[in-house]
């Protein structure tokens, strides 16, 4: 992974925009004109209950989803209906809900793949090695297969094999999910520092507070809609935040 570099507010441009998404599997809409965007720096999540949309917005954004209507666009270029490999060739790399390692490969492995498409020898050793800064388990398991790690540890594979690909967009589906919580706390740190190194990241959490309270900015969906966008300190006094988590459904005050 290459240096990343802190930006200022006023230096962040829109890195990735998406705009009236429409998405269905066959008939049935799971995203309903939804809209938003991210800045180069920006940690953005996307917040919400089991069945909201979350993870349709993350799997049409990278590629694998193709929207019934609507656009997305990424670093002024238009990846609407875009496959994955091509979406993740401009910059984007989704880390996917369950983590989805390869259990028969090695951790070495695993990374070797993270960095296919843009397999540079003298980057890569760079890149390893940052790595192994940011999750010094990793170099201790190095030539250990993938599925004899502990849950905690093979999401940190998975995001370590995401960010082998240096990407401009990192995009992280439920990266707690099932994680205890020592291990959520390390991973939310784990979020943090690269936020805090200018990784720009987009971040799904069914932990609306815990995910707001590292963010730039949020939105809620509930029901495959976007009920709130703004500043995480501004969510609790314009929407009934506990109404929309107890399947209710409140208008933006």
């Amino acid at each position: 992974m290459s240096e990343l570099k802190t930006t200022s507010q006023e230096e962040r441009e829109v890195i990735l925009s998406a705009s009236d998404l429409h998405v269905g599997y066959g008939s049935v809409l799971a995203l309903h004109g939804v809209s938003l965007e991210i800045k180069k720096g920006e940690l953005v999540s996307i917040c919400g209950i089991n069945g909201s949309g979350k993870t349709t917005i993350m799997r049409t954004l990278a590629g694998v989803l193709k929207p019934k209507s609507g656009k997305i666009t990424f670093k002024g270029t238009d990846i609407t209906g875009k496959k994955p490999e091509q979406v993740h060739k401009l910059g984007v790399a989704l880390v996917p809900q369950g983590r989805e390692i390869f259990p028969s490969l090695t951790v070495a492995e695993n990374l070797r793949i993270g960095a296919f498409g843009c397999y540079k020898p003298a980057q890569y050793q760079k890149d390893l090695e940052t790595m192994f800064e940011l999750f010094p388990i990793l170099k201790e398991r190095y030539n250990q297969g993938g599925g004899l790690l502990s849950g905690g540890e093979q999401q940190m594979l998975a995001i370590a094999r995401g960010l082998m690909s240096n990407p401009d967009l990192l995009m992280l589906d439920e990266p707690s999910l099932g994680l205890s919580p020592n291990r959520v706390d390390q991973i939310f740190e784990l979020i943090e520092e690269l936020k805090s190194r200018g990784m720009t990241i987009l971040l799904v959490e069914q932990n609306a507070e815990r995910a707001a309270s590292i963010s730039d900015r949020v939105y809620l969906l509930s029901n495959g809609r976007v009920e709130f966008s703004g500043k995480a300190e501004d969510m609790a006094s314009a929407i009934d935040v506990a109404s929309l988590y107890m399947g209710g459904k409140e208008e933006v005050k």
